[in-house]
């Protein structure tokens, strides 16, 4: 008996519908145990199912829950082609569904609803307005979409209705549902969502990941959860240790790919997903569309959608001022304390740093200068990082220093400067990072050390500010054209700073 037998009101359609072909679109899943997979066999786009595998016993399972409604079914080409450009949604893939415009349209149960009213939302955002039929109909997806743009609850509402249309857990079952996540700050959230969200119909999930004591996962673990949020690490750990398996999982998720990759999970994924039947559901969310990612997802996704919001070219966020400045090495600290005597109202400010080490000696420093600064990396144990986190949202200590560990999924409200003390190694972090601010319709400032050690990325990071319509000091279009730098704050630089408010240098 699947949830919505059992839930008191009328789920709609939502129980009536059936995937397209049984297991998904001309795949059938056969009484000896063998994956008869005509669907995942064409052009090599799949991970074969493993031979280790046991898929004896695997039932018929439903993912295509999405019925269109009037007001949908109504809308010409020309309006649906007008609304896609407007929001910046462009798409790619077989019967591609129309976007919706209202939460109603989506035809979610009521349960799912009362949750979205009361969490005060107006309308979809663009990724939630095409990637929720794209979801609900049960097909792989790609969804590219800067962070901040709704994509959590984009996948997560139809994991919730996707479980709610399948039996009960058994005794020994794993989760329906696994989100794999880059971080754990990154899992603690979508884990929050999955509580809020999935609390009216009474799911339960877990968040497993390491750093912190197995006992309280590995029970959570073994009452049974239907939505697992991991880290792939720790993940593994428990799928080797038997305290779980992945029989169960048609829902498949991968929350910031292009992070994963970019932190070296590639094997841990894969073998994951290896132990995945091969006929589930599976969704890739990126913020970038590199050919690592490509790779991959050619590798384990069968006729995907595919949906992006703004340009799949890397820029930022037009919310957010960006300023740049040439400076030498041993400038920053004083810059730094400089920008902060300019900027210091009392609001968050987020300070990026490439090391560990320079991450606390700064912190160190600036604490002992009187400035109320903690500091969040990954040699942190998670109580630490925890506690940090929290005094930097309740705004007990404003300023909050980091690595790359709190670049993705950090989603504090109210950051209102952000610092690049040391440059990244790729401009796609240098995107990331920035995106801390100017979430959620609000504006943002980002500050940027930018020394010779980093001119390699001049050029690119110029076309970024450019495409966002920011200025671009004379030193670093010069840096871009292969000049060496002219560190202001030298000789006739002296004392511009970032420009805009007082000089500072």
């Amino acid at each position: 008996m699947s949830r919505y037998d059992s839930r008191s009101g009328d789920p709609g359609s939502y129980r009536d519908r059936k995937s397209d072909s049984g297991l998904g679109g001309g795949s059938s899943y056969e009484g000896n145990g063998r994956y008869s997979s005509s669907k995942r066999d064409s052009g090599g786009s799949s991970v074969s199912s493993p031979k280790k595998l046991d898929l004896d016993g695997l039932t018929h399972f439903e993912k295509n829950f999405y019925v269109e409604t009037p007001s949908v079914e109504s809308m010409t080409e020309s309006e649906v082609e007008a609304y896609r450009l407007r929001r910046e949604i462009t798409v790619d893939g077989k019967d591609i569904p129309k976007p919706v415009k209202e939460f109603r349209d989506l035809g979610f149960p009521e349960y799912v609803m009362q949750e979205v009213m009361k969490a005060g939302f107006v309308e979809p955002t663009p990724i939630q307005a095409q990637g929720w039929p794209m979801a609900l109909k049960g097909r792989d997806l790609i969804g590219i979409a800067e962070t901040g743009s709704g994509k959590t609850l984009a996948y997560l509402l139809p994991a919730i209705v996707h479980v709610n249309a399948q039996p009960f857990l058994a005794p020994g079952d794993g989760p329906i549902v696994l989100v794999l996540a880059p971080t754990r700050e990154l899992a603690v959230q979508i884990q929050q969502e999955a509580s809020k969200f999935g609390a009216s119909s009474k799911l339960k999930n877990t968040c497993i990941y390491g750093g912190v004591p197995k006992g309280p996962q590995v029970r959570d673990l073994q009452k049974g959860v239907e939505i697992v949020i991991a880290t792939p690490g720790r993940l593994i750990d428990m799928l080797e240790s038997h305290h779980t398996n992945l029989k169960r999982v048609t829902y498949l998720v991968l929350d910031e790919a292009d992070r994963m990759l970019d932190m070296g999970f590639e094997p841990q994924i894969k073998k994951i997903v290896s132990q995945i039947r091969p006929d589930r559901q599976t969704l890739y969310w990126s913020a970038t569309w590199p050919k690592e990612v490509e790779q991959l997802a050619r590798q384990s996704l069968y006729n995907p959608y595919k949906v992006i919001i703004g340009s799949s070219e890397l820029k930022a966020n037009h919310a957010i001022n960006q300023h740049v400045e040439i400076v030498s090495e041993n400038q920053k600290y004083k810059k730094l304390v400089t920008l902060l005597e300019d900027i210091m109202d009392g609001s968050r400010i987020l300070i990026f740093m490439d090391t560990k080490k320079g991450c606390d000696q700064t912190t160190r420093q600036l604490r002992m200068d009187g400035w109320p600064a903690l500091s969040i990396h990954g040699d942190k144990s998670q109580a630490e990082r925890d506690w940090v986190l929290s005094e930097f949202k309740a705004g007990k200590s404003p300023i909050m220093t980091a690595t790359d560990v709190a670049a993705r999924g950090l989603d504090v409200k109210d950051v209102k400067y952000v610092i690049n003390y040391d440059f990244p190694g790729s401009l796609e972090d240098y995107v990331h990072r920035i995106g801390r601010t100017g979430r959620a319709g609000a504006k943002g400032t980002a500050y940027t050390f930018f020394t010779a050690a980093s001119a390699r990325f001049a050029k690119e990071l110029i076309s970024i500010l450019e495409e966002a319509g920011q200025k671009v000091c004379p030193e670093l279009a010069a840096m871009g054209r292969g000049a060496p730098p002219s560190l202001s704050g030298h000789g006739r630089d002296r004392g511009r700073g970032f420009g805009g408010g007082r000089s500072w240098g």
